[in-house]
Formats: C-alpha cells, structure tokens, sequence
C-alpha cells in the first residue's frame, strides 16, 4: 500500500499507514501560512479491500466547521468525483472505502488542473470574439492569464469576472468554464445580445501558484490575495497588482468574484452594502440580480449567507469591496458550497464540477437581465 502526493496539487502528511484499516493522515498548511484545509492525494493499493481512513487535527484546520456534514471526493480516472460517506466527531475525518481498482484519488473537491486551465484559455482564443493576454508573472513565474471577449467600444459596458483568488476553491473555475462556454457558444442568443453591450474581461484563475502547489487560501508565500486589494505589490501580490492596474485602465462597470465556502452549504452572494458610497442604486443593482438568479435556477437562494456589514463597515482591502467603491459599480462574490446544495441535495456526487459548470451558465443569463441598468 502506497500514499502519493507527488503531484500537482497534492497535498498530505502521512501519519501512519501500517494496515489498510489504519491509515491515518493530516494536511500541511499553505506555504508560509497556518491555513490547512485543502487536500488531494492517491491510493495505490490492493483492490476489493475495505481501507479505513482517519484525517486527524482537524480542530486546528482553518475552518473546522467545514468537517461538519461533509463527504470526501474521490475518482478512478480523474474525470468522475464522486462522494465517499465521512464522519467527523469536532478533530478528525473518518471515512472507509473498498476501491473497485488499484489506484484512486481522493481530494477536499475536484481539482481544476493547471493544464485543463491551459485548455480553457487556448481554446477560448480560438474564438472570433476571444483574445489571450498575459498580464505578467507570479512569484512562482506562472502566466496571469485575462481573456477578453467582445470587441472594446466606449459605448460598451466593462464586466469583470475572476475566480481562484482561493486556489482551492476550485468549483470557481468549474463555474468560469461553463460561463465561457455559454459566453462563447455562437448559437446562443443571451450569449450574442450580452456581447452587443458589453466587453467581458475574465481571469479563470488569479492564483495559479497556490492551485499548483496544493494551497487552500494563498499565494506562494502565504499571502491571501482577497485582502491584497486596496495596496497590491509586485514583492507580495502581483496577480492583484496586475489585474488591478487593467481594471484601473479599462473601467469597470459588473464585477462578479467567483469563490466557494467550506461551511455553508448554499450558493449565495455577498454584496457591498459596508462599502461608504453605498447607495440606493447599488442596492437596487444588488436586487436585482438576485432576483434575475433566483428566476432562472433553483441552484441559488438569499436566505443562507454571510452576515451584512454594516454601513461603512467594508472591508476594502477585499476585492469586491474594493472594486465597488473604486467604481461604484455592481460587485459581487459568489459563493459555492464545498459540501452540496442542501435545498436541492445530490448525495452521490454533493456539490459537483457539472453543476458548478451549469450554474456559470446560469448566472450569464442573470448578467443579461441586468446589463442594461449597470
């Protein structure tokens, strides 16, 4: 029996691993952090055979309350991820598994590869409408990577979408393909009338060194790119320095941050109401979205979130904050669940690669219905 983390991505400790009814594990932080969380790793073993898993410390992970109702996701072939049932008693991840073949993954959530985002990106520019640019280097020397989709016109809207501020927060990127997918798709109507009246300028991944190096939450040296947004460096965090001076050189007029939530077991958005220009036309931009997305898919509610700031609370140095007073502008995060949507549960697959493609495209759709009051 073999454990391996020797990969892009991976990320695990092994404590011991004596019998395949004793394996025990723990996750190493973030490079330069104390955040752990993310985890991805694979099974070489005999097949046929129960293996009891322990994830251990978990107390001290960075979101503990994440454990709670969660269940692992697992693959054969990299293509399927599946649920493995888990128990989590408040310090450690217990969960058994009979692997069907010799060799099996396991991760927090499906992984979104470094070279699928290559993919995405050339495949993308293959397009009429599409163009690829490089911003410039991360710390790691990694591309920052900005599509452009729609022809640039003073008369046009500016709509920004990123995702993977959180490397492993990968239902982000998931989400991006399948907004691109429907953004790019010819035969779609929402799709050719957004692009009439606005230029989209989107950037699938703003953290390609932590998704390599298998980080939850950071960059490659520990910094959280969602708190870098009001004093960005090229030392500490050039992919925000990067995207930032574009964004200061093109405007912004939407800004849709993708991300996704280790407790709450809902999509949501977080909106700028903290923000100091906050005012009746940001908040009836916010409405209306909301409504637009509740319209068009069951996937999304505005019951379970986080808390509202405070008027004039905002944290500015996170990016949808920032950006949504810098421009004043509508400016939201999306969050994903790394657990299932509970309203509309899938206990086979949870909160899924295929439903976080589906609801990208979704969410294209609610951009339609309010382009014309941004």
């Amino acid at each position: 029996m073999k454990i391996f983390s020797n990969f892009e991505s991976g990320n695990i400790t092994v404590v011991k691993s004596d019998t395949p009814d004793n394996i025990q594990l723990a996750i190493p932080a973030d490079n330069q952090s104390d955040i752990a969380q993310w985890f991805h790793f694979r099974l070489e073993s005999e097949p046929q055979r129960q293996h009891q898993f322990k994830i251990l410390n978990l107390a001290k992970s960075a979101y503990p309350e994440g454990w709670q109702d969660y269940d692992v996701v697992a693959s054969y072939d990299r293509e399927e991820w599946f649920r493995i049932p888990s128990q989590f008693d408040g310090d450690t991840l217990s969960f058994n598994v009979i692997p069907e073949y010799g060799s099996m993954y396991f991760a927090y959530f499906a992984p979104y590869s470094y070279e699928r985002h290559q993919d995405l990106l050339h495949q993308a520019q293959m397009h009429f409408s599409c163009t690829l640019d490089t911003l410039g280097q991360t710390l790691d020397g990694n591309d920052v990577s900005l599509l452009t989709i729609g022809e640039p016109d003073e008369d046009k809207k500016n709509i920004w979408i990123i995702g993977r501020q959180h490397p492993g927060e990968t239902m982000a990127e998931w989400f991006i393909e399948g907004l691109l997918q429907r953004l790019l798709d010819d035969t779609d109507t929402v799709a050719k009338a957004l692009l009439d009246k606005a230029v989209f300028r989107v950037v699938p991944n703003m953290n390609p060194d932590g998704s390599i190096r298998g980080h939850l939450r950071t960059n490659a040296i520990g910094v959280n790119l969602n708190r870098e947004w009001q004093a960005p460096s090229m030392e500490k965090s050039p992919e925000v320095f990067l995207v930032r001076e574009q964004m200061l050189a093109c405007g912004v007029d939407m800004f849709l941050d993708i991300h996704g939530d280790e407790a709450i077991p809902y999509n949501f958005v977080a909106g700028s109401e903290g923000i100091p220009s906050y005012n009746e036309h940001h908040a009836a931009l916010e409405q209306a979205f909301k409504q637009a997305l509740l319209t068009i898919t069951p996937e999304f509610q505005d019951q379970h979130g986080y808390d509202k700031d405070a008027p004039g609370s905002a944290n500015l140095t996170i990016g949808s904050n920032w950006v949504a007073e810098q421009f004043k502008c509508l400016s939201y995060t999306i969050e994903m669940p790394f657990k299932d949507h509970i309203t509309h549960p899938d206990e086979f697959y949870g909160w899924s690669p295929e439903r976080s493609v589906a609801f990208g495209q979704d969410v294209l759709a609610a951009i339609w219905a309010v382009v014309d009051q941004i």
